[in-house]
């Protein structure tokens, strides 16, 4: 099991970088070519949340990656180091939710991440959040 771990600056120009350097990974690990673009923005959009959840709270930070491939599977965990409160229950809004633009905003970027991932995990504990995803690799063809 090959891992690539990234963290940078919660800054959205890096979140880019990340987004290239998952797709890249993404196809080495044999992900089908017809899900890199679903990737890449699932990619994009748990590290835009995470870069907003740092920038909101304050915290300077690192944004942390992982991006993990075995035989059967390639995972990425994205990690934001944001109080647990504001995780919450329910995507990422707080529990007693006051309905801000800064909620709405988590609210909506897991919502598109949901729509692109079919395994999808969203969890908090003290240090932060995570965003777990997932897809299948293609084996690579054997010689006949």
């Amino acid at each position: 099991m090959a891992t690539v771990e990234l963290r940078f600056s919660p800054l959205p120009e890096h979140v880019r970088t990340a987004r290239l350097v998952a797709a890249a990974v993404a196809r080495r690990a044999g992900v089908d070519e017809a899900v890199l673009d679903e990737v890449r923005l699932a990619v994009g959009e748990a590290c835009s949340r995470a870069v907003g959840l740092h920038t909101g709270h304050g915290l300077e930070t690192p944004v942390r990656v992982a991006l993990t491939e075995d035989e059967k599977a390639f995972r990425i965990e994205v990690g934001d180091d944001a109080p647990q409160a504001v995780h919450g229950p329910a995507y990422g809004a707080s529990p007693d939710g006051d309905g801000t633009d800064a909620d709405d905003e988590v609210d909506m970027g897991l919502a598109v991440i949901s729509g692109l991932v079919d395994d999808l995990e969203v969890t908090a504990d003290g240090r932060g959040g995570l965003v777990r995803m997932s897809w299948p690799t293609v084996p690579a063809p054997t010689g006949s």
